[in-house]
């Protein structure tokens, strides 16, 4: 089966299915090397690591596109994306998709907001007309912010439902098992690795400031013989020797 069919099926099963998010191609990887079954690029993380900036509109089509193809290329799992509003109107989400589809991503959400957008999870957003946005998605979906909204929401739609588990977000995070059994088909961890890896990055720094030097904070990094593993460079030169041999 092609990875849209394989996120199909899963999404199909309605089994709460957790899929972490990621923000370029080392990380989308290593969800892969965890043993998840998809991943979601997000438009929060592209946006922070991409160009250092929040997620307020400033990563347009052309930059999340490209990214979406480094990282459905960088894994064989499914790769849901992150296609904010589809930058701009039908005719721009139709292309959106076509786009988003040439570069292998396997599924893709877009938003409801006016333009400027931002975070889903931040405040002082706008949604368009529900008939605008009809013309976009055929529906229109206020993001809950209550258990009981979360509830209402997943007996309201005999249809696969997404989850954005966002921590610190404005959606109440129930458990797992809780909202998988409510019928959710996707929870999506949309930011957790790229705060891990801020944190454990900025602790690291922290350290060699203090420190002054890096041979005793050698434990904390991944070693380059598995680096290298991950990203496949033994894969790459034994096709570069088979090429020029």
């Amino acid at each position: 089966m092609t990875r849209r069919q394989i996120l199909r099926q899963l999404v199909g099963e309605r089994r709460g299915l957790v899929v972490p998010g990621a923000y370029d191609g080392v990380s989308a990887k290593l969800v892969e090397r965890a043993g998840f079954p998809a991943t979601y690029m997000t438009g929060y993380g592209v946006s922070a690591s991409r160009l250092g900036m929040p997620d307020m509109g400033f990563a347009g089509l052309a930059e999340m596109a490209d990214h979406a193809r480094n990282m459905a290329a960088s894994v064989s799992i499914p790769l849901i994306a992150d296609a904010d509003t589809g930058y701009g109107n039908a005719l721009s989400a139709r292309r959106t998709v076509a786009l988003y589809e040439a570069a292998g991503v396997a599924g893709l959400h877009l938003e409801d907001q006016q333009l400027p957008k931002r975070c889903g999870h931040l405040s002082g957003k706008a949604v368009v007309p529900a008939e605008e946005f009809a013309a976009k998605i055929r529906a229109a979906v206020e993001a809950p912010t209550t258990e009981e909204q979360i509830v209402r929401v997943a007996r309201a739609f005999d249809a696969p439902l997404l989850f954005n588990y966002a921590p610190s977000g404005r959606s109440p995070l129930l458990p797992f098992s809780e909202l998988a059994r409510l019928g959710y088909a996707i929870i999506l961890l949309p930011v957790d690795t790229l705060f891990v890896a801020a944190r454990a990055i900025q602790a690291f720094l922290g350290d060699l400031r203090t420190g002054g030097e890096v041979a005793p904070l050698a434990g904390r990094r991944m070693p380059f013989a598995d680096f290298n593993e991950l990203i496949g460079v033994a894969d790459q030169l034994a096709l570069d020797e088979r090429y020029s041999s």
